[in-house]
């Protein structure tokens, strides 16, 4: 496996999970290549901020139909 296809897999692995075949290559590729292992953890850094972000809660009522320009 060359490090195209474990960055390809390592992307994957955020929307679904390997199969077998694939976990096992993209582990194996892992365990010699230190600039995959980085990325992974990038990617991991990347999904866990993502998560723990929760966007603030608006004070602003929302526009009502009637608040138009029109309107006033």
């Amino acid at each position: 496996m060359n490090c195209k296809h474990a960055a390809w897999l390592m992307s994957l692995r955020q929307d679904r999970p390997l199969k077998l075949g694939e976990n096992l290559g993209l582990r194996l590729h892992l365990s010699y290549c230190p600039g995959c292992r980085a990325y992974r953890q990038q990617l991991d850094f990347l999904q866990r901020a993502c998560r723990a972000f929760t966007p603030p809660e608006s004070t602003e009522a929302p526009p009502s139909d009637t608040d138009t320009p029109s309107s006033r």
